[in-house]
């Protein structure tokens, strides 16, 4: 297991508006919160990126959709989008307010 994480981190890419501009996008940190969650450090990946919560119950409920057919389905996508969301942005106007 840890030889397959050593390998993950070797293949994460850098972020390109981090490279270019100099200051971090609203995904920056995505990669290595997922690597993070792999290892079992679910309270380190939520501080690597806040999101990543909301993001997984978001895509969970799309995946499940697929296969059984849940009630109200269009109001718990968008409600999750807009969670998503919000909490994409809070953490990165957070984060980019402290650095």
């Amino acid at each position: 297991m840890k030889l397959l994480l050593f390998q993950l981190e070797d293949y994460m890419l850098p972020c390109v508006n981090k490279t270019l501009f100099g200051f971090e996008c609203m995904g920056c940190g995505m990669q290595r919160s997922v690597n993070l969650l792999i290892q079992g450090e679910f309270l380190a990946a939520f501080f690597m990126y806040p999101g990543i919560y909301p993001l997984i119950l978001l895509l969970a409920t799309i995946g499940i959709n697929i296969f059984k057919k849940i009630k109200y389905f269009n109001k718990i996508i968008t409600i999750l989008a807009v969670v998503t969301v919000i909490t994409i942005i809070v953490s990165f106007i957070i984060k980019t307010l402290i650095n």
